[in-house]
């Protein structure tokens, strides 16, 4: 088969790829408990009161590549693939980068200087090619979950201020957020009184703003509501997805 008969025309319909984010105890899991036939990952202890269906919890980045393998290679029934969450595979990322390097951390790792963050690159596309895998091979659906940071962020065509976003290396967050179809951070609307952390309904921010890292390939609105249904009627309406839910 010559190149030009492998030129694909038209839209391509297949399943989101979604990093939801955002502060302890707001509801992450729970949303992605709700996804269809969800399996998940876990790289942190936390799942005890969500019922769904997990491996083992992860303690290297073996365990991870191992999971996804096992999901790649064997038949199951499940339809989303949860990792939960990054900012934690990322501990077990560091973890053997530092092995590899015989570091004691990674700031140390290659001499320093930055190195040992671009040296996990190599395990963050590791991740990226397996979750890939499954999405394009066996149709799942992939969410990525992680707990947000605020940092600083020098608009050059603005000025310098505080924003949401993944609490990640800036190096995997560049490179998450290109793969990903949507960043979506999980937050409560404004509103609240002043010092009132409870306040406000849940929301998905789902377009970028100074104040968070997020964008959406799906056309959704600014904000919906913190739950898979509400995500789902928003994803329903983009027809390059709406054949995938």
């Amino acid at each position: 088969m010559s190149l030009l008969e492998q030129i694909h025309s038209g839209q391509r319909h297949r399943p989101p790829r979604l990093l939801i984010y955002g502060t302890e105890g707001i509801g992450k899991s729970t949303l992605a408990a709700q996804t269809p036939a969800p399996i998940f990952i876990p790289t942190e202890d936390g799942l005890d009161q969500i019922d769904c269906d997990s491996f083992p919890l992860a303690h290297s980045f073996e365990d991870v590549l191992s999971y996804l393998t096992v999901l790649s290679t064997e038949e199951h029934k499940y339809q989303t693939v949860v990792v939960d969450s990054a900012d934690w595979l990322e501990r077990l990322i560091f973890d053997q980068v530092c092995q590899q390097y015989g570091a004691k951390s990674i700031e140390k790792v290659d001499g320093g200087y930055g190195k040992g963050y671009v040296h996990a690159l190599t395990q963050w596309r590791q991740v990226i090619d397996a979750l890939r895998y499954l999405r394009e091979q066996k149709g799942m659906i992939v969410v990525l979950l992680a707990h947000a940071k605020i940092e600083k962020f020098a608009d050059p065509e603005s000025t310098t201020f505080d924003r949401f976003s993944p609490r990640l290396n800036k190096n995997a967050t560049a490179l998450l957020c290109e793969w990903c179809d949507a960043i979506l951070l999980a937050t409560r609307e404004h509103g609240a009184a002043k010092g009132e952390k409870s306040g406000g309904e849940r929301v998905l921010r789902c377009v970028g703003s100074p104040a968070c890292v997020a964008k959406n390939r799906f056309a959704l609105p600014e904000t919906l509501p913190l739950s898979w249904p509400a995500l789902m009627n928003g994803l329903a309406s983009n027809p390059n997805t709406q054949q995938t839910l």
